[in-house]
């Protein structure tokens, strides 16, 4: 949506499609707009890959990206290339472990994009209700009395020495973080919905470099967050062919529904999965870029026996069998472009094959050259607009060549 001035809610500051940039920010904020609706690379709903849109700017030359930009490359290389200088191992600050300080470095970021549970998991509220703390011979636990008294308390067992972010009879809400920690990205999709997991694990690398000093754009950690969050596990297949139990791209997941409501029918309800990178890579529609990454004989054994057909569509499975990847200026709408010549090429050239005047650009075409053997062909020191003389076109042994039925 548009912009307005709250100033007087009619002036419209910027229209809805106007790109961002840290000037148009302040600008905003320089007349009290307090939030603005942004597209976003984790929101993007585009069917393969991420749209220009939503990916916004490109950061090498700061202009609108490329259609065909290989951006997951570039946002590989942009979080593996500072990774290097993370810690690679655990450690402890003054000797003393807090809950936060259990894993750090390169193996919290591993730990992120795994989608693993952490070491020292933090406990989150499954629903809104009152925190009641007790504690006991064998440490202190969590007991959280939800609003709706038709469901049942639920009790969190803490350690002693892992400090509260809650006291006792807080109210809290449902995804409230109750001790200090790590929370498991998992629950926090279940509880809170796929929208905050999503935020949560950017936050989460964003901490770990961020205490080396490195700053990383979001954008590029949103690329690779974006396709953990790819896949749904159908619950009931409605009037869908889909199954129950099949995990599918939301894509295909999305296009069954609106085909089934189209036909009247019940749509397919599902439950979006969090998939750690290597299984997500695993989990891919192609079998040949799958094959290529791991488990090589589990996936070419389970497409053999699903007979799977590959489309091509990615950069791997192109490179395998030897193709121009369908990135850059191997994208089909560069390869198939065709060349027209422009209106001062078509009245310096044509003339000199006897389409000059009256006659339509139309009147001459591939046919009438088909006499002609360009491989002989010695243009000498003929220049654009030049006349043509018999001495211009000459034969490996010096003789004038037959131009057909269209020399002039």
């Amino acid at each position: 949506a548009d912009v307005i001035d709250p100033a007087d809610g009619k002036t419209v500051l910027y229209k809805a499609g106007d790109a961002m940039s840290m000037d148009v920010l302040k600008d905003m904020v320089a007349h009290g707009v307090e939030e603005v609706k942004a597209r976003s690379v984790l929101t993007c709903e585009s069917k393969r890959g991420v749209c220009a849109k939503c990916y916004g700017w490109s950061l090498a030359t700061n202009k609108l990206v490329d259609v065909g930009e290989a951006v997951g490359i570039v946002a590989a290389q942009s979080i593996g290339e500072p990774g290097t200088q993370l810690t690679l191992r655990s450690f402890h600050s003054g000797g003393v472990a807090s809950a936060s300080d259990i894993t750090q470095g390169l193996p919290r970021v591993t730990e992120l994009f795994e989608a693993r549970t952490p070491k020292g998991e933090a406990p989150i509220a499954e629903f809104p209700g009152v925190v009641k703390v007790e504690d006991t011979d064998r440490g202190r636990q969590v007991i959280l009395k939800p609003d709706d008294d038709s469901v049942e308390p639920i009790t969190y067992p803490v350690t002693r020495r892992a400090p509260m972010l809650v006291k006792d009879g807080d109210h809290v809400e449902a995804g409230t973080q109750l001790i200090e920690g790590s929370v498991d990205p998992k629950k926090i999709l279940r509880i809170l919905g796929p929208r905050a997991a999503q935020v949560n694990i950017v936050e989460g690398v964003h901490t770990v470099y961020r205490s080396q000093g490195v700053d990383i754009h979001d954008k590029h950690i949103e690329v690779i967050v974006h396709q953990m969050l790819r896949r749904i596990t159908v619950i009931d297949s409605g009037d869908t062919d889909l199954l129950p139990g099949e995990l599918v791209d939301q894509a295909r997941f999305k296009a069954a529904n609106m085909e089934a409501v189209k036909q009247g029918g019940k749509p397919a309800a599902g439950r979006p999965e969090l998939l750690g990178i290597t299984k997500a890579s695993l989990a891919t529609d192609s079998w040949l870029s799958a094959a290529s990454f791991q488990e090589t004989t589990r996936v070419l054994t389970e497409a053999a026996l699903n007979q799977k057909v590959d489309d091509l569509k990615g950069l791997k499975e192109n490179v395998i069998i030897g193709k121009l990847i369908p990135a850059g200026t191997g994208l089909a709408r560069y390869r198939n472009a065709v060349v027209e010549p422009d209106k001062a090429i078509r009245d310096t050239i044509y003339p000199n094959f006897g389409l000059g005047g009256d006659e339509s650009d139309a009147a001459f075409g591939d046919a009438d050259l088909s006499d002609v053997d360009f491989s002989n062909m010695d243009f000498g020191d003929l220049k654009l607009g030049d006349d043509f003389n018999p001495d211009d076109f000459l034969d490996d042994n010096g003789g004038q060549m037959d131009l057909g039925d269209d020399n002039q």
